[in-house]
């Protein structure tokens, strides 16, 4: 069983239609967004503080490095007949003790033993 409803209806009414909330403008709402400046996210500070981070390391590596770059050339040292590296020690680093001299020569040289032979070149480190 089926059935309609028919209720008395105006010819030409037509429906309004459903309500929507309306934009308002609130006093100073632009002009209060300007004045508060510039509004930085997270990431936007995360960004900024990796920038500085990088321009910092360029500066110490750009500064560590000016002087490397100007270093001297390295001294050497003819092993004469009957020389010691101790004798060389004491006469080519004075600032040091023999001891001290001798394995500054042989780290420089990469020598395992105390023992040269003449005529060998042997690196000078700086003092």
């Amino acid at each position: 069983m089926s059935a309609i409803a028919w209720g008395p209806a105006e010819v030409g009414h037509v429906p309004a239609p459903p309500t929507r909330p309306r934009l308002t403008l609130i006093e100073g709402g632009a002009a209060a967004e300007q004045a508060v400046g510039l509004r930085l996210t997270g990431r936007g500070r995360l960004a900024i503080l990796l920038l500085l981070a990088l321009a910092v390391a360029a500066v110490v590596v750009l500064t560590g490095t000016g002087g490397a770059g100007a270093a001297e050339a390295e001294r050497t040292v003819t092993v004469r007949p009957g020389q010691t590296l101790s004798e060389i020690a004491a006469a080519e680093l004075p600032g040091l003790s023999i001891s001290e001299g001798i394995v500054a020569l042989q780290l420089a040289n990469s020598l395992n033993t105390a023992q040269v032979s003449a005529g060998q070149e042997l690196v000078v480190p700086r003092s």
